[in-house]
């Protein structure tokens, strides 16, 4: 060990929300932490989704890890503003179809002690003025449910972070190798030269994965997807408070999957149809000033091979949202003040993330797919916890 050597308990190599999150628990757990980013702030999957934080939308498996994350996310809120705003969730049932999937999803939230309620269509329209009443047949609420700006979220999380003198974060650091010592430490060497010594290493990055470990990278699961996404001007004559997801949505999330209707519904969906072939869910989220995100689509590819995802916008999904919402909502205004596309990267395993062990003290976690911005605090507790053994 060098005497340059800058020395930690956790070293953590990422800087998004599994990796923040990861930090933040091992800073609870007591351990001095260093943060390594790459980037001179986040700038994928994590600033680029809806900051939509929704366990109600997952298996029973992953909700209980959005469960605590909605705990944590009120938590650090009440000491230190990250954006969070609990203003519910709400899927909003278009047929008779999707109208007996959540009464399905919530018979099954009340025997798991998980808050929903199923409204009328009079109560989703005095909650939703701009709500159409050719759409909409009735709605699951989720009270407990929050929402984050994901621009803004995760820089005030790092801010949030540093309030604590265990706690160091270095930007635009990339690590080019880890190597374990004789010791079981591990020296992470960095492009500029830097070295950092730790007990632990956690690789949440896909990046750094792909770079540290090419082979074992390119013999992975792992797929990347790319999301498209839009958003409408500020228009402050519209209110659509909370986590909006309608339709496609109920016939999509994985959550749905336990419910009895299920199985023969999805039997009679269309093979060609545009929002199956592009992956697409039409979701809305107001943000604070105003404006109104719209989306998303899907589109796949192994991550060994990610550069076959194009970086092009695809007007005919945009328009498509515009479409499509159009019978949801009347909304004042649909024009649109920016749409971007964001990668991120998902397991094909039942775990629903990939995780591996290398010489002991050297942990790859990633592949948390869209999945990230509702579970990541509460599974990085749950994976410091099994590491450590507490």
């Amino acid at each position: 060990m060098k005497a340059d050597d800058e020395q930690t308990d956790l070293l953590v190599i990422g800087g998004g929300v599994l990796g923040a999150f990861h930090a933040y628990h091992g800073l609870q757990q007591g351990r001095s932490v260093t943060l390594l980013e790459r980037n001179a702030a986040p700038k994928s999957a994590t600033v680029r989704n809806f900051g939509q934080v929704v366990p109600s939308g997952m298996d029973p498996h992953w909700q209980q890890f959005g469960i605590e994350s909605l705990r944590i996310y009120k938590a650090i809120q009440s000491q230190f503003d990250i954006s969070v705003r609990q203003l519910g969730s709400i899927y909003i049932a278009s047929n008779d179809e999707e109208l007996a999937l959540i009464e399905e999803l919530a018979a099954i939230n009340l025997e798991n002690g998980y808050a929903s309620e199923l409204w009328t269509v009079q109560q989703c329209r005095d909650r939703y003025p701009q709500l159409r009443a050719d759409y909409c047949v009735g709605g699951l609420f989720f009270p407990d449910e929050v929402s984050v700006n994901p621009r803004m979220m995760i820089h005030r999380l790092h801010q949030y972070l540093l309030q604590t003198p265990q706690f160091r974060s270095c930007f635009q650091t990339a690590v080019c190798d880890l190597s374990t010592n004789q010791d079981g430490r591990v020296t992470a060497t960095c492009t500029d030269g830097r070295t950092f010594v730790a007990k632990k290493v956690v690789v949440c990055s896909g990046s750094e994965f792909q770079t540290l470990y090419p082979q074992l990278f390119a013999a992975s699961d792992l797929v990347a997807v790319k999301l498209q996404m839009l958003k409408l001007r500020s228009q402050p004559d519209a209110t659509l408070p909370g986590n909006v997801l309608t339709g496609l949505s109920i016939r999509r999330y994985e959550c749905f999957a336990q419910c009895p209707s299920w199985n023969e519904i999805k039997s009679r969906e269309p093979e060609d149809d545009f929002s199956k072939r592009w992956g697409v869910h039409i979701l809305f989220k107001q943000e604070a000033e105003g404006g109104i995100i719209l989306g998303d689509s899907h589109e796949y590819s192994p991550a060994s091979q990610i550069d076959e995802l194009d970086f092009e916008i695809r007007q005919e999904i945009n328009q498509y949202f515009i479409t499509e919402g159009k019978k949801i909502f009347d909304l004042p205004s649909w024009d649109i003040e920016a749409s971007w596309a964001g990668v991120y990267c998902q397991t094909k395993h039942p775990s629903g993330i990939f995780t591996r062990t290398i010489d002991d003290n050297i942990h790859i976690v990633t592949g948390i797919g869209g999945k990230g911005m509702t579970s990541s605090a509460g599974f990085a507790k749950h994976h410091l916890q099994e590491l450590y053994h507490d």
